[in-house]
């Protein structure tokens, strides 16, 4: 059945490419020892479930990818500091631009 569906679809996804996908999903999950995904997988070793605790370029990516865009949306709200005493604060937004708060 899988086979027929991934033809009609025209795919080149496989039934192993699958279990690596779930094998990642389960191993990172937190609430989920990594015993019980060896369990799971079938596997003789947990050395070999250790495998999906590394973590797939794409993911590494978008994890990094979101981390910079909320680093971003902090930085936007975060309150900027009083000019320190002596210096005017026009003559700083003509030096440095406008500083909106």
């Amino acid at each position: 059945m899988y086979e027929r569906v991934n033809n009609r679809v025209v795919t080149s996804a496989t039934l192993h490419s699958l279990r690596h996908t779930a094998a990642y999903r389960m191993a990172e999950d937190p609430a989920l020892p990594l015993t019980n995904v060896q369990f799971v997988l079938g596997h003789a070793q947990l050395t070999t479930t250790q495998i999906y605790l590394t973590p797939r370029k794409e993911d590494v990516i978008r994890r990094v990818l979101a981390h910079h865009a909320d680093q971003t949306r902090q930085a936007v709200h975060q309150a900027r500091p009083a000019p320190a005493p002596g210096y005017r604060p026009e003559t700083l937004d003509v030096l440095f631009g406008s500083r909106t708060p």
